[in-house]
Parts: structure tokens; sequence; C-alpha cells
């Protein structure tokens, strides 16, 4: 990492300082400010434990919550993100010192005031981001054990979310939007099968990472290899779940604004055909 120098101490964990190579940037770390003065250099050790907001916006929106949260509750954060860091060994979005700062803010004010904001997308998000999940569980024990704050399981999938888009460098707005895509599948096909699947069985897990990856190849404009003879099979053999699928697909296109190429229908015939069968 390149040189850092110290323009202005905020706190224990917030410097403002200069980077050889972005300028005036937000110095994030445990204990980082602690005894530090303007003109220090930073060096290498305690920069690689500090985290470089170098978007000017960032570095606005983080420096405007800093007078609203406690310098002890700062401290787990940015321990809980460096945490984040370290156990997905991927390089975040920065925005996510930003936004999960934001969210646990709020979340352990609501709760102090007893209120318990619900997650509709509890479900999705446990079934198709598993690491981010397991990571926000870890998180959420991370919390307790250096503030006593237990947030409950309906915080693990938000926290879980922000994992996803910081890892993913995806708009939160964008995660979101494709949850709720998936919820609305999901009642969809409930309700045209006239079934409930159960949340927690592997045919639910299969059927929502089989939507999440139909909707990021759709975004992304990838093709599925066309399958042959196939597509006439299904569309003569389940004529009822071939039909649904393209009701399905028509669904997604209207929400993501693209096209979806016609072998996506095949290996949703098949999901839909799998659970029609449980069924019977």
């Amino acid at each position: 990492m390149a040189d850092l120098i110290v323009q202005k101490v905020l706190n224990n964990n917030v410097l403002i300082g200069d980077h050889s190579s972005y300028g005036e940037v937000v110095i994030i770390g445990k204990g980082i400010g602690f005894n530090r003065k303007k003109g220090d250099m930073i060096d290498q050790s305690s920069a690689e434990k500090t985290f470089v907001l170098k978007d000017e916006k960032e570095q606005e929106n983080y420096l405007k919550l800093l007078p609203f949260i406690e310098n002890d509750l700062l401290e787990t954060i940015i321990t809980a993100i460096q945490h984040i860091k370290q156990r997905t060994g991927a390089e975040l979005n920065e925005h996510i010192h930003v936004g999960l700062t934001d969210h646990l803010m709020f979340a352990i004010k609501r709760l102090s005031n007893g209120l318990e904001m619900k997650n509709p997308f509890l479900l999705e998000t446990k079934a198709l981001y598993p690491m981010e999940y397991s990571t926000a569980k870890e998180v959420v024990r991370l919390i307790e054990k250096k503030t006593g704050i237990h947030l409950p399981e309906d915080e693990i999938g938000f926290i879980a979310l922000h994992i996803h888009s910081a890892v993913m460098n995806k708009e939160l707005s964008d995660v979101n939007r494709h949850s709720q895509l998936i919820t609305t599948l999901v009642e969809l096909i409930e309700e045209q099968l006239d079934l409930k699947i159960d949340k927690e069985s592997i045919d639910y897990l299969r059927l929502v990472r089989h939507l999440r990856f139909t909707i990021e190849r759709i975004n992304a404009g990838e093709t599925v290899e066309e399958q042959g003879n196939i597509n006439s099979f299904l569309k003569a053999e389940y004529p009822i779940c071939y039909n649904f699928s393209w009701k399905l697909i028509k669904v997604m296109q209207k929400y993501l604004q693209k096209p979806v190429y016609d072998a996506e229908a095949v290996y949703l015939t098949m999901h839909l055909q799998r659970l029609q069968k449980k069924k019977i």
C-alpha cells in the first residue's frame, strides 16, 4: 500500500489522511487514531489493518455518520468488517462501511426501543447466499460478545445482503430487487401448482438457486446451451409445466427489462416438474 500521511484525527478509529495515489482519503482502522497527530506517517503494517475510503461520496457519507455512533460500537463494526474481509477473501466494495454501519446503528436503536423489523427475504437469503449468511451469523455473535447486544435472525439476513453486495460489488438495491423477484416467482409457482413449498427443503434450495443463476445469466446476457430435442419432448410430455415456465420467464423479462433465451425454459420446466411430482 502507498504511504499515508495523517491530516486530521477524528477519533481513535478514523483519520483524514493524504494518500500518495488517491489524495485525501478517510482511513478507518481499530485504534488507528490513537496517539496520532498531523503529519505522522502510517507505516505499512498499520495500513494493512485499515480501510481506505477513496470515493469522495462514500467519504462524505461516512463522516456524516460518525457524530451519531458511540466509539465502542464503531470499533466493533470496524472489527466486524475486517472479519468479513478475511472470511470472504474478497476486496470489499467500500460502500459496506457506510451501508453496514448505518444499518447496524439504526437496527440497534430500533431494538433498544422495542421495535423489531421483519425481513421478508430471510429464507431466500439463507438459501441463496449460504456463505454470506454464515459470515453474518459470525458478525452477530461478534457484536453480542463485544457489546452485549443480541441481534435477531432477521438482522442476520439483512447483514448477509450487505456482505453479498460488497463481495459481488453490486448495489444493495439490485440485490434486494433480485430477492424480491425470486420471492414473487416462488409465490407464483406455489399458486399455479397449488402447493406449499417447504422453505427448509432441498427442493426449495435448488429452486431458488436455479432462479438466482437464471437472473444472473439474464443480467449478464449469457446464453445457456440448447438441449436439442429435449425442448420438444418437455413441451409434449409436461405441457402445463412447460407453458408455466414461459409465464415465469415473461415475468423475469418484464422485471429485468432484458431478453431470456429459449433454453432457460428447459431447465425451469424440469424444476417445476420435480416440484409437481413431489406433490402427487
